[in-house]
C-alpha cells in the first residue's frame, strides 16, 4: 500500500481489530479522584484499555487551573519518599512535600480499580527524583531517575511502569521558542559534552557555520538546490564536516543518556516498564530522538501525534515558525522560497499549503491521508514492533497552547493512523475530556457513547440542563 494513497482500500471493521484507546489522567489529579468507577465503566465500554496518570502531584490552589508557567498555588506530594532507597543507590533523598492523606487514599483506590480491570497503568514520570551529587558520579541523572522510579513503584505497586517525557530531546525550533532554539549549546550541555570527551569547540564551529548559512540564503541558492535531494540539501545549507560533527554529537549525547537510563532501570527489581514520548518522525532526527536508534532503550514509544497550529510542539505551528524565521533572516526570499527551505530541511510537504495564510484554513483531507498516515507508518517501520507503539494524541489547547482542532480532525487522525497499522493510542485531554472527543473515541474504539446526562458525562462539556436554572421538565 502506498503511503497516503487516498484510494487505498479500507478494511471493514469486522475484518480488523478495533483501535485500542488509552486515556491520560493529567494533572491536576483532583479531576479524576471522585466518581472514578463510573468514569472507568464508561471508558471501558468505549474501548479504553490503558491509563497514564501524572505528573504525580496534588494541587493546593484556586479551583481554576491553567498550564502557564506562572501558577498560583502549591503542589503537594502524592506519597512520602523513602530516604533509604535513595541512599542505597548513592544519591541524596529528595525533600518531602506536604501530603494530603485523603487525596492519597483516593488515588490509591483509583489505581486499584484500574488494575482490577486488567488494564495497563503507566505513570507520567516518577513522584520524586534523587538529588544528583556530581557529573562524574551521575552525568546523565540516570541514577537519580532510577532511584525515583524505584521509590515510586514501591509507593504505587499497581503501576506497570513509568514514562519519561521527551527523553533526550534537544531543541529543534529555529527561533527562540519554548525556552530554547536550535543554534545554541547550553552551558550544562557543554559541560557534559566536555566531560564525555566531545570536541565542543568543533561543535560550536559547525553550529555557527550552519547558523550563518541560514542567515545568508538567496533566491538563486534556494531555487537551484532546494529540490536537489540529499546532495542538493548539503549544498543548500553548506554543510561541512564540522556541521556534521555537531549534528552527530548532539545525537551521541542523547544515545548515551538513554543507554545510561536503560541500564539503571534494568537493575531494579522488579523491573518496571519504561516509555518515552518523542517528537513526530519528521522532527525526530533533529531532536536527536531517531526512532530507529532509540527505540531499543524503551518498552513503549509514544510518538507525539501533535499537528495543531501555534502553541508549541504542533506540526503546523513548528513549520510556520520556521518559515517566518527563515523569511526574517533572509528578506530577499519569497514565502514560497521559505517553504522550500523548510521542506528541504525536514522533508515535510503540507498538502494545500503554499503560504502562511493557507495554514489558517485548517487541515484539508489530504493532510490526514498523506501526512498523518505517513508519520504513523514511519514510526511503525522504524520501531519494527507495532505492540511497542502507542501514539500520543492531542488536539491543541492545554498544555500546549495550540489552536484547538475539532472532533472531525481527531476522528481523521485516529482513522488514518489505524489504516497505517497503529494498534493503540493514548488521548491527552485538555484538561479534562469533552463530549465531542469522547463521542469520536468511543465510536472508533468501542461502544458509541450514549449522551445521557444522568450517566457518564465528559467533564469538559456542560450538561444539557446547565442553563435551565435548576428546573426539570415534566415528563
Amino acid at each position: 500500500m502506498m503511503a497516503g494513497a487516498a484510494s487505498a482500500p479500507l478494511l471493514a471493521q469486522s475484518e480488523r481489530a478495533k483501535l485500542v484507546a488509552w486515556m491520560y489522567m493529567i494533572f491536576p489529579l483532583e479531576s479524576w479522584l471522585d466518581d472514578y468507577k463510573r468514569i472507568l465503566d464508561a471508558w471501558g465500554e468505549g474501548g479504553v484499555r490503558g491509563i497514564v496518570i501524572g505528573p504525580l502531584r496534588f494541587w493546593d490552589g484556586p479551583p481554576s487551573f491553567d498550564f502557564t508557567y506562572r501558577r498560583a498555588g502549591a503542589r503537594m506530594g502524592t506519597f512520602a519518599p523513602d530516604p533509604k532507597i535513595y541512599r542505597d543507590m548513592g544519591v541524596d533523598p529528595p525533600a518531602p512535600m506536604p501530603l494530603d492523606p485523603v487525596k492519597e487514599r483516593k488515588l490509591r483506590g483509583l489505581m486499584d480499580e484500574i488494575r482490577a480491570r486488567g488494564w495497563e497503568l503507566m505513570l507520567f514520570g516518577p513522584g520524586y527524583y534523587g538529588v544528583r551529587k556530581s557529573m562524574e558520579q551521575d552525568p546523565f541523572g540516570a541514577v537519580s531517575l532510577a532511584a525515583g522510579v524505584r521509590d515510586t513503584m514501591r509507593a504505587f505497586p499497581q503501576a506497570h511502569g513509568v514514562i519519561v517525557d521527551g527523553a533526550g530531546e534537544q531543541h529543534y525550533e529555529l527561533d527562540f521558542h519554548h525556552g530554547g532554539e536550535l543554534f545554541e549549546i547550553r552551558e550544562h550541555h557543554a559541560a557534559m559534552m566536555k566531560h564525555l570527551g566531545f570536541d565542543v569547540a568543533r561543535m560550536e564551529r559547525g553550529m555557527n557555520r550552519l547558523r550563518a548559512r541560514f542567515h545568508s540564503l538567496t533566491p538563486s541558492i534556494v531555487r537551484y538546490h532546494a529540490d536537489g535531494g540529499t546532495l542538493g540539501g548539503l549544498a543548500l545549507f553548506d554543510i561541512d564536516e564540522d556541521a556534521l560533527y555537531w549534528l552527530r554529537m548532539r545525537q551521541e549525547l542523547t544515545l548515551r543518556s538513554m543507554r545510561a537510563m536503560r541500564e539503571r532501570i534494568d537493575m531494579l527489581d522488579p523491573k518496571p516498564k519504561l516509555g518515552t514520548i518523542p517528537r513526530a518522525p519528521s522532527f525526530s532526527v533533529l531532536t536527536t530522538q531517531s526512532y530507529e536508534r532509540t527505540h531499543r532503550f524503551f518498552d513503549y514509544m509514544f510518538p507525539k501525534h501533535y499537528f495543531w497550529h501555534r502553541g508549541f510542539d504542533g506540526m503546523y505551528g513548528t513549520v510556520a515558525r520556521w518559515v517566518r524565521t527563515v523569511g526574517e533572516w533572509n528578506p530577499s526570499l519569497s514565502e514560497a522560497d521559505c517553504f522550500a527551505v523548510v521542506k528541504s530541511w525536514f522533508g515535510i510537504d503540507l498538502p494545500g499549503v503554499r503560504s502562511l495564510a493557507d495554514m489558517e484554513m485548517g487541515f484539508p483531507e489530504e493532510f490526514f491521508t498523506k501526512v498523518v498516515y505517513s508519520q504513523t507508518q514511519r514510526a511503525l517501520a522504524a520501531i519494527g514492533d507495532p505492540d511497542k507503539v502507542i501514539a500520543w494524541v492531542s488536539t491543541g489547547r492545554n498544555p500546549h497552547a495550540g489552536d484547538p482542532m475539532p472532533a472531525r480532525d481527531l476522528h481523521r487522525i485516529l482513522t488514518e493512523s489505524h489504516r497505517a497499522g497503529l494498534k493503540r493510542f493514548i488521548f491527552h485531554p485538555d484538561v479534562n475530556l469533552g463530549a465531542a472527543e469522547w463521542s469520536v473515541i468511543s465510536s472508533v474504539c468501542g461502544k458509541p457513547w450514549k449522551e445521557d446526562p444522568n450517566g457518564y458525562w465528559p467533564a469538559d462539556t456542560p450538561k444539557p440542563d446547565t442553563w435551565n436554572g435548576g428546573r426539570k421538565p415534566n415528563r
